[in-house]
């Protein structure tokens, strides 16, 4: 049986860590060579350069009881996409460093079973889609989008 390890996190850290409860204490109820399997929360990896909608979606999202990954860039999307290993990315298609289409091509060339992937957007064009179509993106979301568009895809992925 796994042990519970219980953190103190300061309740204004912005969530490279894991999300913060109303107690400001962080439960791992898995150990670390645990599959994320036997994970109960479903961990999502926000991957954008624009801290307003990272925020929207973080909160939205925390309060449906996932635990919260932050990325500002697509290098950074990578890094902790392979060392954090989440059930879902939202990733947006626009962004420094490495755009979301790079990402997500990396993501399904490198993994074996592919993790989840929906990608936002601001981009109206129809041949974007198409290509992160023919990527392997499972949801595909223009901004600005209701976050009740954004928890439906989440919830109907992760189920």
């Amino acid at each position: 049986m796994p042990v519970k390890r219980t953190k103190k996190v300061p309740k204004d850290t912005f969530a490279t860590e894991p999300s913060v409860g109303e107690t400001g204490s962080v439960t791992a109820a898995a150990s670390e060579g645990d599959s994320k399997a036997s994970r109960a929360t479903k961990r999502v990896l926000l991957v954008d350069d624009d801290v307003e909608i990272l925020e929207s979606m973080r909160t939205v999202l925390e309060s449906k009881g996932y635990e919260i990954l932050i990325a500002r860039d697509g290098n950074q999307g990578l890094v902790m996409a392979e060392k954090e290993d989440p059930d879902l990315v939202v990733l947006d298609m626009m962004m420094p460093k490495r755009s979301g289409f790079l990402v997500l091509e990396r993501l399904r060339r490198s993994r074996t079973v592919p993790v989840r992937v929906i990608m936002i957007t601001a981009n109206e064009g129809s041949r974007h889609k198409a290509y992160a179509e023919m990527l392997g993106v499972d949801d595909y979301i223009r901004k600005p989008f209701a976050m009740d568009r954004l928890l439906e895809s989440v919830q109907r992925l992760l189920s």
